[in-house]
């Protein structure tokens, strides 16, 4: 069981080929940053571990690590969350509502190796502030991604959370079937790990917004990019539905939805850009179904020097105060904006780096076919 072949290699996994914006797709109207991906946010970096074994059993899984700053096993950043759909788990989201700090790094896995991902988080805190008083409550998002993979197999192991954590990079970020979107689905054709960002230019600098996504969620007909109907014009007939059970009803599976900003945001402004995020899972047809677990996290990096928790409340009488900043509230809107058409083109990016995969009892889910894709969009005049 290997990390994916490639010729060429970042982050853990094989980068992509080709992005929406390489099928001359664009979304929306402010420019992206270099890399067009959550990296783009200085400080971040993102690792994948990526399983893939035939089998039997057959093995399509794996984890993606989303660090926001170096430091952050020691220095929290500010952060919230929104819930579209609760038919899925992120761990640590009690306390990022309680104190509005984001603690740890951030993992992406499967649905039932989310306990291993966790206690490896806990191991790397450990590792990184030593021995202490201190606890550590982890962020680790998960969707489901049982019909490709022997999800019951446990095969997501501490040394994968570690492998993808050692090899996190602040560059191009690998999409499609990788890390803990190996196995995913979204809107019927093969989903899974995408990312992109938006900048804008403001008197006091420049903002950068970037999303990561791992995308497996979404029914075919529902599917429109830039308000074409893309999934009713790609029919079954021309690119085949991945095969459901019986038991298993379209549009299930979820979404984890990744904010990372550079600007200097509160815990509120943080669980705001958060919530738009799902307006953009919205406008591509995504409607939250019952047994989809539509989770978001938004967290900024502006703020620094933000104490770690410590048990003895006199521990920081040096420092009683924090010196803060705060994004004028007339300027939230244009990063509403940035955020829903990074949210957008993220999805979009984990679209057309899929590949076609077969996996867990035979089933084949095939890959949004590019030259149908982009058939579809001129045809509406795209």
């Amino acid at each position: 069981m290997t990390n994916s072949p490639s010729d060429d290699t970042h982050n853990g996994s094989a980068l992509p080929r080709v992005r929406a914006r390489d099928l001359g797709i664009v979304i929306g109207d402010h420019p992206t940053g270099p890399y067009n991906a959550i990296t783009d946010v200085a400080g971040v970096r993102v690792g994948h571990t990526t399983l893939c074994q035939e089998g039997p059993p057959a093995v399509n899984t794996g984890v993606t690590v989303v660090i926001p700053h170096d430091d952050i096993w020691s220095e929290p950043v500010f952060a919230g969350a929104h819930r579209l759909n609760g038919s899925g788990e992120m761990t640590g989201l009690e306390w990022i509502r309680e104190s509005g700090e984001l603690t740890t790094a951030i993992g992406l896995t499967n649905t039932h190796s989310v306990g291993v991902v966790r206690d490896a988080l806990v191991d790397a805190q450990v590792a990184a502030r030593g021995e202490g008083l201190y606890w550590s409550l982890p962020v680790v998002g998960e969707t489901y991604d049982g019909l490709l993979n022997d999800i019951n197999g446990h095969h997501v192991r501490a040394e994968h959370v570690h492998a993808a954590l050692a090899s996190a990079g602040d560059g191009p970020v690998a999409e499609g079937n990788v890390g803990g979107g190996t196995g995913m689905i979204c809107h019927e054709f093969k989903g899974g790990i995408g990312t992109a960002s938006r900048v804008t230019d403001t008197a006091a600098g420049r903002y950068t917004v970037g999303v990561l996504v791992q995308a497996n969620h979404g029914r075919r007909e529902r599917l429109r990019v830039n308000g074409v109907g893309v999934g009713e014009l790609i029919g079954p007939q021309q690119v085949p539905l991945p095969g459901l059970p019986m038991a298993y009803e379209p549009g299930s599976g979820s979404i984890i939805v990744i904010v990372a900003t550079d600007a200097p945001l509160l815990p509120h402004q943080c669980a705001r850009l958060a919530q738009r995020s799902a307006l953009a899972v919205g406008r591509l047809g995504g409607t939250g179904e019952q047994y989809s677990g539509d989770l978001m996290l938004a967290f900024a990096t502006g703020n620094r020097g933000i104490p770690p928790y410590a048990w003895d409340e006199n521990a920081e009488t040096d420092r009683p105060e924090v010196e803060l900043r705060m994004v004028a509230p007339q300027l939230m809107t244009r990063l509403f904006d940035l955020t829903i058409e990074a949210t957008e083109e993220a999805i979009v990016n984990a679209l057309v780096a899929a590949t076609t995969m077969t996996g867990r009892d035979g089933r084949t889910v095939h890959a949004l076919d590019h030259k149908l894709f982009r058939n579809a969009l001129l045809l509406e005049g795209q």
